[in-house]
This record gives C-alpha cells, structure tokens and sequence, in this order.
C-alpha cells in the first residue's frame, strides 16, 4: 500500500515542505506519496477524521498550529509548552512541534555556545515566538526578552516561559537595548525587522533570523557587517523537516538529499 503524508495550512503555495519530504523519500527508496493541500480551520476536523490508514502523518502550518491540537489524542512536550504544534503522526494521533528541534539544531549546527543562564532576545510574540523560547531553554538561556509590536499579542509567549521556568519580559519591538544579548531569533515576516538594523550594538552575538527569502535580510545584512555570526531560516526549515521525516519514517532524515533538493534561489 502506498503511504501518504502531506502538509496542511492556507495559504501553502509557499511551502517547501513538499520539495524536502519528497527528495527524504526518494533517497530513502520509500513508495510515498507527499501532498500539499489547502486546509482552513474550519476544514481541518472533518479533513483528519476523513483520512485512511495509509497516511502516515501532516506537516502543520498557519494557521492551522493551535487548531491541530483539539484533535490529538497525545501531545509532545514541546507541544505543549508552546501550545502550538507542526507535527501530526496520525498513528495515535500523536502532534510534536519541530520548530523548537529545528531552530536548536541550526543554532547547534552552526557553532553556537554560551554559558549557562545566557540572555536571549526574541523578536515578534506569535507561534514562532513561543517555539524559540522553548529552544532557548533547551540551549540553556536563563533569561528572555519578548520584542512585541503589540505587548498584548506576546501573552502566549509570556505562559510558554512560565510553564517552561524560564524569566521572560516583554519590551517595545523598537527597544533595541535587548539586541546586545548573546543570542537574537527573529520570528517575524519579511521586512518587519529591517528597523532594528539600524540599532545594532556595537559587537553583537549570534542571530537567527527566520526569515531565508530573500538572504540575507537587511537585518542579517548588517548583523553580519557589524561582526556579528548568522544563521538563516533555511536552516531552521532544513531541521525541522528532518525532525519530521524521521518521526514519520522511523529512519534517519538524509540531510545531504533534502538540502541538494531545495531552489538554489533559497540557499
């Protein structure tokens, strides 16, 4: 029987998701088929309950994150700190959230250390706010600051610190005093961090900008220009669909397969 996967969310034009699955499968000599498929939030109950026994398991996007979880029988730790989750195995029904292994992975990936109880910063409050909080802990930070547009919308994020342990505070997105913290992750859209550019400090740390098109971003541009070490969003995406190939499959993602598949406009 030929198994299916697939990612779910609207808009997922944008995905990548399909061109990394199905270069795993093939390197991995798997029969699979990989889908991308509109699915809104009012679709999605009727869409998993609707799937048969050969789909393995969804990739998860917007807006589609939190929704995914009121229909899971078993939920990672990560999922349920950030209360938000990428990942669906339809055995069981079990969701993780492999943003948070993806962003800790490139970060480790890429050569970043600190000493335990390092400051981080954190730029934009939503979904991918929460997953990074999360991954700094794992990386060992004692301390976070949220970079908010809009304070309110940066709550979520606040209970994922309190529920991981970790001490958080919230800040105007234009503060640019906490951008001189050993470790920056923007999670924001293209364009939204151009204005921190022009308030970098003088020696900054590492930076993690999800965003990888176009690379480098204005802010990764002068990061980079003012000393500072970077690591693109590509590589983000690049581990967390690893992470996910492996909980589907069972066996070991081929990296050097799924990196050799991606547009070289996005590398």
């Amino acid at each position: 029987m030929t198994r299916n996967a697939a990612v779910v969310g609207s808009p997922i034009s944008h995905s990548l998701s399909p061109v990394l699955h199905r270069a795993a499968y093939t390197a991995l000599g798997l029969d699979w088929v990989y889908w991308g498929l509109e699915v809104n939030a009012e679709q999605l109950p009727a869409f998993v309950t609707g799937l048969d026994d050969s789909w393995v398991g969804l990739s998860v996007t917007m807006p589609l994150k939190e929704a995914i979880l009121e229909l899971a029988e078993e939920v990672s730790w990560t999922a349920q700190v950030t209360t938000s989750a990428n990942t669906m195995l339809m055995d069981g029904r079990r969701v993780d959230n492999t943003d948070v292994d993806g962003l800790r992975m490139a970060l480790q990936r890429a050569g970043f250390e600190a000493e335990p109880g390092f400051t981080g910063t954190i730029a934009g409050a939503g979904a991918t706010a929460r997953s990074a909080v999360a991954a700094m802990h794992q990386l060992g930070a004692g301390e976070v600051n949220l970079l908010a547009r809009d304070p309110r919308r940066a709550t979520p994020a606040l209970a994922t610190a309190e529920r991981i342990g970790i001490e958080a505070s919230v800040h105007g997105f234009e503060d640019v005093q906490f951008l001189g913290a050993d470790l920056v992750v923007a999670t924001v859209p293209s364009g939204v961090a151009d204005t921190l550019a022009k308030g970098l400090p003088a020696q900054p740390g590492w930076l993690l900008d999800v965003v990888y098109s176009p690379w480098p971003t204005m802010l990764a541009g002068a990061w980079e220009s003012h000393g500072g070490r970077i690591v693109s969003g590509l590589e983000m995406l690049l581990a967390q669909a690893e992470r996910q190939v492996e909980l589907m499959t069972g066996q070991p993602a081929p990296r050097d397969a799924m990196r050799a598949a991606l547009p070289t406009t996005h590398i």
